[in-house]
């Protein structure tokens, strides 16, 4: 989510998607090819006996149908995956490094074709779309780098005899995605999985099946071996077929709580390492020195990307008291200039939520907050674009809650919509004990001049990514991850290379065996 903030306020598509009926208009798309990927090329699942429909969040189209994979077609999956495997996981480091690097050339090469499709898929601007499908390729350039210098250590020992260690993939792992960053996640769980030497099946959610398979697509044209990586479609009874597998070695899932729940639970029989990349109810404290423009844009970076629909929001922004005024009615005033509508149109900056049952919910907090005694300072309403083509999509002008206590079920909840909720505070201590009294521990941020109080109020967050005078900065390069009950393990920097892979430890004696018997 590497954003200019300043961009946030401001007010072509050269090739048509493989395997997929497309014009550049919203409302045109039509799927037409099977959503599974196993063995190098598109399929239909062999067990396969839902089906499921998918809407277009822009116009609330339907676009196609799919079938959910059964345990059978899961079992082919990872049988792919593990014959693609033992190839793959006897390839030097350089070697897997130049095929990743191949991939992320090919991404770079179809970013609009991409953004586009992802636009399509899950509602959000053309604009963050693309900002997006850089992130991904440079996720995959990232571990690209890191591939051919993956290494164990040295440790010499009493008498000449020495040992080592060796970094050594796991084997099959099951990566889980959600539908706020369909694409991107997939490239953040893959690239290090395959930059380790391991083989990956991945389930997208079945509310945005559509690009996973783009990125399958391109991983074999890179030059994998057929089958590293696998798609299979469905929902929770798919998950539960990939996670119990007894040949998958790790599971890498980003998700709400409850389903991360699950998933421990089931790997923990199979005595499974996870990675769980939960849900969030970030605090954002702006302190009275702060630079308020800043401030400003800070907030609406923590609470409107992608509709809101992003697990790292600051949500609960904390406003010391002697700017509580003057920063309300600035952020009203810029919620209020976003341009919310037809994705594609270069000039908006909110699309659509994901579905209808979600904007219901989304809602239903905001009705809920008044009830509560909280003040709808701007939006919080569903909102029809002038385009009739778009009269049924699912989309809600940007909220900004005032009035809002720490006993607020807004304030408690994670919304996962475009919702913000202004709450005054006193003094930094006040603040700090206020910020971490929630089960979720994602991120955290802070607006001040002064920098002292800064790294102190860091340090003090509960959390696992914090920001200083900027929100929702993700570069590949850092680990991303959260405290309590937001998960554990880490994605993206060196860190995710722990999380696929194990260490093996090697004794050499070089001298004669010493026993005590």
């Amino acid at each position: 989510m590497l954003l200019n903030p300043s961009l946030f306020l401001l007010c072509g598509f050269s090739r048509g998607l493989r395997g997929m009926a497309m014009s550049t208009a919203t409302g045109t798309f039509q799927l037409d090819q099977p959503l599974n990927y196993r063995g190098g090329a598109r399929v239909h699942p062999e067990d396969g006996d839902h089906s499921e429909v998918i809407y277009e969040p822009a116009t609330g189209r339907e676009i196609g149908k799919f079938l959910f994979s059964g345990e059978k077609e899961v079992d082919l999956a990872v049988q792919s995956a593990q014959a693609a495997f033992k190839i793959w996981s006897q390839k030097s480091g350089m070697e897997r490094s130049s095929i990743l690097l191949e991939a992320a050339r090919i991404i770079r090469e179809r970013r609009e074709e991409i953004a586009t499709m992802e636009t399509i898929n899950n509602g959000k601007s053309i604009f963050e779309a693309r900002v997006d499908i850089d992130i991904s390729w440079q996720t995959l350039q990232y571990f690209a780098g890191l591939a051919g210098s993956l290494a164990g250590q040295h440790v010499q020992l009493p008498g000449g005899s020495f040992a080592y260690t060796r970094r050594e993939p796991l084997g099959v792992c099951a990566g889980i995605g959600a539908w706020n960053y369909p694409f991107q996640i997939a490239c953040w769980k893959s690239a290090p999985a395959l930059a380790c030497g391991n083989a990956m099946v991945f389930k997208p959610s079945p509310f945005t099946p559509i690009s996973v398979v783009t990125l399958a697509e391109i991983y074999n044209e890179a030059g994998v071996p057929k089958g590293l990586f696998n798609v299979v479609q469905g929902g929770a009874a798919t998950g539960q077929f990939l996670c119990k597998h007894p040949n998958v070695a790790k599971v890498s899932f980003t998700g709400s709580v409850p389903t991360g729940m699950k998933i421990m639970e089931m790997a923990a029989k199979g005595v499974k390492p996870v990675t769980l990349e939960l849900g969030g109810k970030s605090p954002l404290i702006i302190f009275s020195d702060c630079v308020l423009e800043n401030a400003v844009k800070g907030a609406l970076m923590a609470n409107f990307l992608t509709q809101g629909e992003v697990c790292s929001n600051g949500t609960r922004v904390f406003v010391q008291r002697e700017i509580l005024q003057a920063f309300t009615k600035e952020v009203v005033k810029a919620t209020q200039k976003i341009k919310v509508g037809d994705p594609l149109l270069e000039d908006t900056r909110m699309g659509a939520l994901i579905n209808k049952p979600h904007l219901e919910k989304v809602l239903s907090f905001v009705k809920q907050a008044k009830e509560q005694g909280a003040q709808v300072l701007c939006g919080g309403e569903p909102y029809v674009p002038d385009d009739p083509k778009l009269s049924n999509g699912f989309y809600m002008s940007p909220c900004v809650l005032g009035g809002c206590t720490d006993s607020m079920t807004c304030v408690k909840e994670e919304i996962f919509g475009p919702v913000m909720s202004i709450l005054p505070f006193d003094t930094e201590e006040e603040v700090l004990e206020r910020a971490n009294n929630t089960r979720f521990g994602l991120a955290g941020g802070v607006f001040t001049r002064d920098i002292q109080r800064a790294h102190r109020v860091v340090a003090g967050l509960q959390a696992g990514m914090c920001f200083i005078n900027n929100y929702n900065i993700s570069p590949v390069e850092l680990p991303f991850g959260g405290y309590k009950m937001s998960g554990f393990g880490r994605e993206n920097g060196e860190a995710a290379i722990e999380y696929y892979s194990q260490l093996k430890t090697v004794c050499i004696e070089m001298g004669n065996v010493e026993s005590v018997f």
